[in-house]
Protein backbone atom coordinates (compact mmCIF):
# COMPACT_ATOMS: atom_id res chain seq x y z
CA UNK A 1 0.00 0.00 0.00
CA UNK A 2 1.57 3.26 -1.18
CA UNK A 3 0.69 6.31 0.74
CA UNK A 4 0.79 9.70 -0.81
CA UNK A 5 1.34 13.02 0.87
CA UNK A 6 -0.42 16.28 -0.57
CA UNK A 7 1.99 18.67 -2.27
CA UNK A 8 3.28 21.21 -0.75
CA UNK A 9 1.44 24.58 -1.33
CA UNK A 10 3.76 27.79 -0.53
CA UNK A 11 1.93 29.78 2.63
CA UNK A 12 -0.32 32.45 1.84
CA UNK A 13 0.64 36.17 1.26
CA UNK A 14 -0.17 37.90 4.68
CA UNK A 15 -2.77 40.04 4.05
CA UNK A 16 -1.81 42.35 7.43
CA UNK A 17 -1.11 45.90 7.11
CA UNK A 18 -1.84 49.05 5.46
CA UNK A 19 0.25 47.84 2.23
CA UNK A 20 -1.05 44.68 1.84
CA UNK A 21 -4.73 46.13 2.29
CA UNK A 22 -3.53 48.61 -0.37
CA UNK A 23 -2.36 46.26 -2.66
CA UNK A 24 -5.46 43.58 -2.45
CA UNK A 25 -8.18 46.17 -2.71
CA UNK A 26 -6.89 49.36 -4.50
CA UNK A 27 -4.20 47.88 -6.40
CA UNK A 28 -5.63 44.23 -7.17
CA UNK A 29 -5.30 44.68 -11.37
CA UNK A 30 -4.35 47.21 -13.72
CA UNK A 31 -8.18 48.27 -14.27
CA UNK A 32 -8.63 48.80 -10.28
CA UNK A 33 -5.50 50.52 -10.37
CA UNK A 34 -6.11 53.09 -13.17
CA UNK A 35 -9.27 53.53 -10.89
CA UNK A 36 -7.91 54.11 -8.20
CA UNK A 37 -5.36 56.53 -9.75
CA UNK A 38 -7.83 58.64 -11.30
CA UNK A 39 -10.58 59.12 -8.02
CA UNK A 40 -6.63 59.98 -5.87
CA UNK A 41 -5.58 62.61 -8.60
CA UNK A 42 -9.30 63.97 -8.51
CA UNK A 43 -9.99 64.01 -5.00
CA UNK A 44 -6.77 65.83 -4.26
CA UNK A 45 -7.52 68.55 -7.05
CA UNK A 46 -10.93 69.29 -5.42
CA UNK A 47 -9.17 69.09 -2.12
CA UNK A 48 -6.56 71.86 -3.26
CA UNK A 49 -9.36 73.97 -4.63
CA UNK A 50 -12.03 73.66 -1.38
CA UNK A 51 -8.43 74.84 0.58
CA UNK A 52 -7.56 77.52 -1.50
CA UNK A 53 -10.72 78.57 -1.53
CA UNK A 54 -11.16 78.19 2.60
CA UNK A 55 -8.15 79.92 3.15
CA UNK A 56 -7.71 82.79 0.91
CA UNK A 57 -11.05 83.98 -0.70
CA UNK A 58 -14.09 82.78 1.48
CA UNK A 59 -14.35 85.64 3.97
CA UNK A 60 -15.36 83.84 7.34
CA UNK A 61 -16.82 86.99 9.05
CA UNK A 62 -20.37 86.33 8.43
CA UNK A 63 -20.18 83.38 10.97
CA UNK A 64 -18.82 85.26 13.97
CA UNK A 65 -20.43 88.16 13.47
CA UNK A 66 -23.59 86.30 13.59
CA UNK A 67 -23.43 82.96 16.01
CA UNK A 68 -25.92 84.58 18.09
CA UNK A 69 -28.44 84.01 15.48
CA UNK A 70 -27.40 80.83 13.70
CA UNK A 71 -27.60 78.94 17.57
CA UNK A 72 -30.46 80.51 19.45
CA UNK A 73 -32.06 82.76 16.85
CA UNK A 74 -33.59 85.84 18.42
CA UNK A 75 -33.65 84.48 21.72
CA UNK A 76 -33.24 87.28 24.47
CA UNK A 77 -29.44 87.86 25.07
CA UNK A 78 -30.40 88.44 28.92
CA UNK A 79 -32.13 85.57 28.90
CA UNK A 80 -29.06 83.28 27.27
CA UNK A 81 -28.11 81.69 30.82
CA UNK A 82 -31.28 79.41 30.26
CA UNK A 83 -29.61 77.88 27.41
CA UNK A 84 -26.79 76.69 29.33
CA UNK A 85 -28.72 75.64 32.06
CA UNK A 86 -30.84 73.37 29.52
CA UNK A 87 -26.82 72.82 27.77
CA UNK A 88 -25.46 71.87 31.32
CA UNK A 89 -29.03 69.29 32.15
CA UNK A 90 -28.35 67.45 28.92
CA UNK A 91 -24.37 66.96 28.68
CA UNK A 92 -24.89 65.42 32.19
CA UNK A 93 -27.82 63.04 31.62
CA UNK A 94 -26.35 62.02 28.56
CA UNK A 95 -23.38 61.46 30.03
CA UNK A 96 -25.11 59.45 33.01
CA UNK A 97 -27.03 57.68 29.94
CA UNK A 98 -23.88 56.62 28.17
CA UNK A 99 -22.15 55.23 31.30
CA UNK A 100 -25.06 53.09 32.70
CA UNK A 101 -25.91 51.74 28.83
CA UNK A 102 -22.06 50.74 28.38
CA UNK A 103 -21.51 49.21 32.02
CA UNK A 104 -20.92 46.47 30.34
CA UNK A 105 -19.85 47.16 26.98
CA UNK A 106 -15.93 48.51 27.44
CA UNK A 107 -15.41 49.70 24.00
CA UNK A 108 -17.25 52.74 24.71
CA UNK A 109 -14.97 53.85 27.24
CA UNK A 110 -12.44 52.92 24.90
CA UNK A 111 -9.31 54.63 23.68
CA UNK A 112 -10.48 56.20 20.55
CA UNK A 113 -14.02 57.32 22.47
CA UNK A 114 -11.25 59.43 25.27
CA UNK A 115 -9.04 61.24 21.82
CA UNK A 116 -12.32 62.05 20.51
CA UNK A 117 -13.81 63.69 23.74
CA UNK A 118 -10.18 65.19 23.85
CA UNK A 119 -10.14 66.43 20.11
CA UNK A 120 -13.50 68.04 20.87
CA UNK A 121 -11.76 69.76 23.78
CA UNK A 122 -9.04 70.91 21.62
CA UNK A 123 -11.32 72.31 19.04
CA UNK A 124 -13.19 74.39 21.59
CA UNK A 125 -10.27 75.83 23.07
CA UNK A 126 -8.86 76.84 19.62
CA UNK A 127 -12.19 77.89 18.23
CA UNK A 128 -11.37 81.15 16.65
CA UNK A 129 -15.15 82.00 16.79
CA UNK A 130 -16.61 84.55 19.30
CA UNK A 131 -19.47 82.51 20.55
CA UNK A 132 -22.38 84.71 22.85
CA UNK A 133 -21.24 85.32 26.36
CA UNK A 134 -23.62 83.78 29.44
CA UNK A 135 -25.34 86.96 30.83
CA UNK A 136 -25.56 85.02 34.06
CA UNK A 137 -23.12 85.74 35.14
CA UNK A 138 -21.79 88.28 32.61
CA UNK A 139 -17.96 87.64 33.61
CA UNK A 140 -17.97 83.37 32.53
CA UNK A 141 -17.07 83.21 28.83
CA UNK A 142 -18.51 81.50 26.80
CA UNK A 143 -15.51 78.98 25.84
CA UNK A 144 -15.10 77.76 29.72
CA UNK A 145 -19.08 77.33 29.65
CA UNK A 146 -18.50 74.81 27.18
CA UNK A 147 -15.64 73.60 28.19
CA UNK A 148 -17.92 72.96 31.76
CA UNK A 149 -20.36 71.32 30.06
CA UNK A 150 -18.02 68.54 28.52
CA UNK A 151 -16.62 68.14 31.76
CA UNK A 152 -19.89 67.51 33.12
CA UNK A 153 -20.50 64.86 30.34
CA UNK A 154 -17.42 63.45 31.36
CA UNK A 155 -18.92 63.40 35.41
CA UNK A 156 -21.94 61.98 34.30
CA UNK A 157 -20.63 58.87 32.63
CA UNK A 158 -18.57 57.51 35.21
CA UNK A 159 -21.09 58.34 37.26
CA UNK A 160 -23.43 56.18 35.47
CA UNK A 161 -20.84 53.89 35.28
CA UNK A 162 -20.64 53.28 38.77
CA UNK A 163 -24.23 53.65 39.24
CA UNK A 164 -24.75 50.80 36.69
CA UNK A 165 -22.88 48.48 38.81
CA UNK A 166 -24.17 49.01 41.78
CA UNK A 167 -27.79 49.63 40.94
CA UNK A 168 -28.69 47.07 37.76
CA UNK A 169 -31.97 48.23 37.31
CA UNK A 170 -31.38 51.97 37.55
CA UNK A 171 -31.51 52.00 33.68
CA UNK A 172 -35.11 51.83 33.78
CA UNK A 173 -35.17 55.06 35.08
CA UNK A 174 -33.56 56.56 31.95
CA UNK A 175 -36.97 57.23 29.88
CA UNK A 176 -38.22 58.68 32.74
CA UNK A 177 -35.20 60.98 33.57
CA UNK A 178 -35.16 62.26 29.49
CA UNK A 179 -39.10 62.85 30.13
CA UNK A 180 -38.15 65.23 33.12
CA UNK A 181 -35.43 66.97 31.33
CA UNK A 182 -37.95 67.56 28.39
CA UNK A 183 -40.26 69.60 30.61
CA UNK A 184 -37.32 71.52 32.51
CA UNK A 185 -36.32 72.61 29.04
CA UNK A 186 -39.42 73.05 28.07
CA UNK A 187 -39.94 75.44 30.59
CA UNK A 188 -37.01 76.94 30.56
CA UNK A 189 -37.34 78.23 26.69
CA UNK A 190 -41.03 79.28 27.02
CA UNK A 191 -40.95 80.97 30.58
CA UNK A 192 -43.44 81.66 33.14
CA UNK A 193 -44.12 79.96 36.39
CA UNK A 194 -41.31 82.32 37.92
CA UNK A 195 -39.52 83.22 34.84
CA UNK A 196 -40.40 86.20 32.40
CA UNK A 197 -41.54 84.45 29.16
CA UNK A 198 -40.21 84.52 25.96
CA UNK A 199 -42.36 83.92 22.79
CA UNK A 200 -41.64 81.61 20.22
CA UNK A 201 -41.79 83.88 17.90
CA UNK A 202 -38.12 84.34 19.22
CA UNK A 203 -36.69 80.98 18.61
CA UNK A 204 -34.98 80.28 16.26
CA UNK A 205 -31.62 78.83 14.62
CA UNK A 206 -30.24 75.81 15.73
CA UNK A 207 -32.09 75.62 18.82
CA UNK A 208 -35.55 75.53 17.09
CA UNK A 209 -34.48 73.11 14.37
CA UNK A 210 -32.82 70.44 17.07
CA UNK A 211 -36.43 71.46 19.16
CA UNK A 212 -38.43 70.27 16.50
CA UNK A 213 -36.73 67.34 15.26
CA UNK A 214 -36.28 65.90 18.50
CA UNK A 215 -39.98 66.14 19.11
CA UNK A 216 -41.57 64.93 15.76
CA UNK A 217 -39.45 61.89 16.07
CA UNK A 218 -40.81 61.12 19.69
CA UNK A 219 -44.20 61.76 18.53
CA UNK A 220 -44.24 60.28 15.08
CA UNK A 221 -42.70 57.20 16.36
CA UNK A 222 -45.47 55.62 18.33
CA UNK A 223 -47.40 56.84 15.65
CA UNK A 224 -46.22 54.85 13.66
CA UNK A 225 -45.81 51.45 15.40
CA UNK A 226 -49.73 51.52 15.95
CA UNK A 227 -50.28 52.67 12.12
CA UNK A 228 -47.81 49.92 10.96
CA UNK A 229 -49.86 46.76 13.01
CA UNK A 230 -53.07 48.56 12.12
CA UNK A 231 -52.27 47.94 8.63
CA UNK A 232 -51.47 43.91 9.66
CA UNK A 233 -54.74 43.87 11.55
CA UNK A 234 -57.75 41.69 11.30
CA UNK A 235 -59.81 43.76 11.90
CA UNK A 236 -60.61 45.22 8.46
CA UNK A 237 -61.83 48.87 10.06
CA UNK A 238 -58.32 49.40 11.64
CA UNK A 239 -56.55 47.90 8.77
CA UNK A 240 -58.67 50.24 6.15
CA UNK A 241 -58.18 53.28 7.89
CA UNK A 242 -54.19 52.80 8.50
CA UNK A 243 -53.99 51.87 4.51
CA UNK A 244 -56.66 55.24 3.82
CA UNK A 245 -53.69 57.26 5.97
CA UNK A 246 -50.94 55.90 5.31
CA UNK A 247 -51.10 56.04 1.26
CA UNK A 248 -53.41 60.08 1.55
CA UNK A 249 -50.17 60.95 3.52
CA UNK A 250 -47.67 59.87 0.98
CA UNK A 251 -49.52 60.98 -1.66
CA UNK A 252 -49.03 64.36 -0.38
CA UNK A 253 -45.58 66.55 -0.37
CA UNK A 254 -44.80 67.50 2.92
CA UNK A 255 -44.51 71.62 2.10
CA UNK A 256 -48.21 71.39 1.41
CA UNK A 257 -49.00 69.49 4.81
CA UNK A 258 -47.23 72.55 6.73
CA UNK A 259 -49.48 74.78 4.36
CA UNK A 260 -52.63 72.44 5.87
CA UNK A 261 -51.58 72.39 9.45
CA UNK A 262 -50.60 76.15 9.39
CA UNK A 263 -54.21 77.33 8.16
CA UNK A 264 -56.21 74.62 8.80
CA UNK A 265 -55.40 72.81 12.18
CA UNK A 266 -57.04 76.02 13.81
CA UNK A 267 -60.00 75.66 12.22
CA UNK A 268 -60.31 72.59 14.50
CA UNK A 269 -59.85 74.76 17.67
CA UNK A 270 -62.80 75.81 20.00
CA UNK A 271 -63.20 79.41 19.50
CA UNK A 272 -60.63 82.20 21.02
CA UNK A 273 -57.89 79.03 21.60
CA UNK A 274 -54.94 79.47 19.19
CA UNK A 275 -52.15 77.04 18.68
CA UNK A 276 -48.66 78.48 18.16
CA UNK A 277 -47.16 78.16 14.59
CA UNK A 278 -44.54 75.92 15.87
CA UNK A 279 -46.22 73.37 17.34
CA UNK A 280 -48.86 73.64 14.12
CA UNK A 281 -45.61 72.66 12.16
CA UNK A 282 -44.56 69.46 14.72
CA UNK A 283 -47.82 68.44 13.95
CA UNK A 284 -47.42 68.18 10.01
CA UNK A 285 -44.00 67.22 10.27
CA UNK A 286 -45.33 63.83 12.93
CA UNK A 287 -48.43 63.35 10.43
CA UNK A 288 -46.26 63.16 7.66
CA UNK A 289 -43.07 61.32 8.84
CA UNK A 290 -45.26 58.50 10.71
CA UNK A 291 -46.99 57.50 7.45
CA UNK A 292 -43.51 56.79 6.13
CA UNK A 293 -42.11 55.09 9.52
CA UNK A 294 -44.94 53.04 9.41
CA UNK A 295 -43.99 51.63 5.93
CA UNK A 296 -40.40 51.16 7.47
CA UNK A 297 -41.67 49.70 10.54
CA UNK A 298 -44.17 47.00 8.34
CA UNK A 299 -41.02 45.84 6.30
CA UNK A 300 -39.97 44.61 9.61
CA UNK A 301 -42.96 42.95 10.64
CA UNK A 302 -43.55 41.19 7.55
CA UNK A 303 -39.71 39.86 7.86
CA UNK A 304 -40.64 37.57 11.15
CA UNK A 305 -41.22 34.32 10.32
CA UNK A 306 -44.93 33.02 10.94
CA UNK A 307 -43.33 30.22 13.30
CA UNK A 308 -42.52 32.51 16.20
CA UNK A 309 -46.41 33.66 16.27
CA UNK A 310 -47.19 30.17 16.10
CA UNK A 311 -44.50 29.67 18.84
CA UNK A 312 -46.20 31.83 20.86
CA UNK A 313 -49.38 30.87 20.31
CA UNK A 314 -48.54 27.60 21.36
CA UNK A 315 -47.10 28.70 24.74
CA UNK A 316 -50.57 30.13 25.25
CA UNK A 317 -49.76 34.10 24.56
CA UNK A 318 -52.87 36.17 23.57
CA UNK A 319 -52.44 37.64 20.11
CA UNK A 320 -51.40 41.17 22.26
CA UNK A 321 -48.53 39.81 24.58
CA UNK A 322 -47.33 38.05 21.51
CA UNK A 323 -47.16 40.92 19.29
CA UNK A 324 -45.65 42.93 22.07
CA UNK A 325 -43.02 40.29 23.73
CA UNK A 326 -42.19 38.06 20.68
CA UNK A 327 -43.26 40.01 17.21
CA UNK A 328 -43.11 43.93 17.86
CA UNK A 329 -39.20 43.88 19.20
CA UNK A 330 -37.65 41.90 16.76
CA UNK A 331 -39.49 43.92 13.76
CA UNK A 332 -38.32 47.03 15.81
CA UNK A 333 -34.71 45.45 15.67
CA UNK A 334 -34.57 44.66 12.10
CA UNK A 335 -36.37 48.30 10.70
CA UNK A 336 -33.63 49.61 12.75
CA UNK A 337 -31.35 51.20 9.51
CA UNK A 338 -34.66 52.33 7.92
CA UNK A 339 -36.13 53.86 10.71
CA UNK A 340 -32.97 55.76 11.83
CA UNK A 341 -32.83 56.65 8.41
CA UNK A 342 -36.60 58.57 8.24
CA UNK A 343 -35.14 60.29 11.34
CA UNK A 344 -32.53 61.59 9.49
CA UNK A 345 -34.66 62.56 7.08
CA UNK A 346 -37.06 64.32 8.92
CA UNK A 347 -34.20 66.41 10.52
CA UNK A 348 -33.32 67.39 6.84
CA UNK A 349 -36.96 68.40 6.25
CA UNK A 350 -37.09 71.27 9.63
CA UNK A 351 -35.49 72.98 6.08
CA UNK A 352 -38.86 73.73 4.86
CA UNK A 353 -40.02 75.30 7.47
CA UNK A 354 -38.76 78.69 6.78
CA UNK A 355 -41.33 78.27 4.05
CA UNK A 356 -43.93 78.81 6.11
CA UNK A 357 -42.81 81.54 8.28
CA UNK A 358 -40.68 79.41 10.82
CA UNK A 359 -37.09 80.61 11.14
CA UNK A 360 -35.07 77.58 12.02
CA UNK A 361 -31.14 77.13 10.79
CA UNK A 362 -31.55 77.72 7.05
CA UNK A 363 -34.01 80.06 7.70
CA UNK A 364 -31.82 82.11 9.81
CA UNK A 365 -29.16 81.86 7.53
CA UNK A 366 -31.54 83.41 4.53
CA UNK A 367 -31.92 86.50 7.23
CA UNK A 368 -27.72 86.77 8.02
CA UNK A 369 -27.69 86.77 3.91
CA UNK A 370 -30.09 89.38 3.33
CA UNK A 371 -28.08 91.93 5.44
CA UNK A 372 -26.31 94.61 3.42
CA UNK A 373 -23.43 93.83 4.80
CA UNK A 374 -22.87 90.39 3.89
CA UNK A 375 -25.06 89.86 0.73
CA UNK A 376 -22.88 87.65 -1.43
CA UNK A 377 -21.54 85.20 1.25
CA UNK A 378 -23.63 82.66 0.25
CA UNK A 379 -20.92 79.77 0.28
CA UNK A 380 -19.57 80.32 3.83
CA UNK A 381 -23.13 80.84 5.12
CA UNK A 382 -24.45 77.87 3.57
CA UNK A 383 -21.17 75.74 4.32
CA UNK A 384 -21.38 76.65 7.54
CA UNK A 385 -24.80 75.10 8.41
CA UNK A 386 -23.88 72.30 6.00
CA UNK A 387 -21.69 71.13 8.49
CA UNK A 388 -23.73 71.57 11.27
CA UNK A 389 -26.87 69.25 9.71
CA UNK A 390 -23.54 66.98 8.55
CA UNK A 391 -22.66 66.75 11.87
CA UNK A 392 -25.99 66.12 13.55
CA UNK A 393 -27.18 63.68 10.62
CA UNK A 394 -23.57 61.46 11.26
CA UNK A 395 -23.98 61.32 15.02
CA UNK A 396 -27.66 60.26 14.40
CA UNK A 397 -26.06 57.46 11.90
CA UNK A 398 -23.20 56.34 13.84
CA UNK A 399 -25.02 55.75 17.20
CA UNK A 400 -27.65 53.53 14.70
CA UNK A 401 -24.40 51.60 13.60
CA UNK A 402 -23.58 51.12 17.67
CA UNK A 403 -27.16 50.14 18.28
CA UNK A 404 -27.28 47.50 15.61
CA UNK A 405 -23.87 46.31 16.77
CA UNK A 406 -25.26 45.76 20.51
CA UNK A 407 -28.41 44.03 19.28
CA UNK A 408 -26.43 41.58 17.17
CA UNK A 409 -28.90 42.91 14.02
CA UNK A 410 -26.77 41.08 11.19
CA UNK A 411 -27.02 38.00 12.65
Amino acid sequence: MTTTHPSATPPPIAQIGVVAWMRKNLFSDWFNTALTIVILVVSLVILRSLLIWATTVAQWRVIPANLPLYFVGRFPAAQYWRMWTVLGMIATLFGLTWGILARNVPKLFSRGVLIGVGIVALIIALFPMTVPYSEYPRSVPARLLLFAAEILLLAGAWAGRALGKQVPTIGRWLSLAWFICFLLTLWLMMGSLGLKPVSTSNWGGLLLTIFMAVVSIFLCFPLGVLLALGRQSSLPVVRVFSVLYIEIIRGIPLLAILFIGQNMIPLFLPPGVRLDNIFRAIIGLTLFSAAYLAENIRGGLQAIPRGQTEAANALGLNPILTTLLIVLPQALKISIPAIVGQFISLLQDTTLLSIVGIIELLGITRSVLANPEFIGRYWEGYTFIGVIYWILCYAMSWGSRRLEKQLNTGR
